[in-house]
């Protein structure tokens, strides 16, 4: 039953991002979202603590994949709740235009 489920919920998100695709409205997304995150200034804070941690690690051999999985989870606590709320208003939109998903 639990299989099932995320069967489904792995099903209805393909279903939406192939619509999201369709429409523009994914590449609609995605611009909005770096304007909003570049705007607040989450890219300069991402990108000082990009450095950071690569100065910390100067002896060891940073690879890109480390780097990403260092920054990845501060880089989504930064992401302003105005900006979060804003898209999720914005994919519920598009959901409710879309109904027939």
């Amino acid at each position: 039953m639990v299989v099932s489920k995320m069967n489904k919920d792995a099903q209805m998100r393909a279903a939406i991002n192939q619509k999201l695709i369709e429409t523009g409205e994914r590449e609609l997304l995605k611009e909005l979202l770096r304007a909003k995150l570049i705007g607040c200034g989450w890219k300069d804070q991402l990108k000082a603590h990009c450095k950071e941690v690569i100065k910390e690690k100067v002896l060891e051999h940073v690879t890109v994949d480390d780097l990403v999985a260092e920054i990845t989870p501060k880089g989504r606590a930064l992401v302003p709740d105005s900006v979060k709320k804003e898209l999720l208003q914005r994919i519920r939109t598009f959901l409710a235009q879309h109904a027939s998903l």
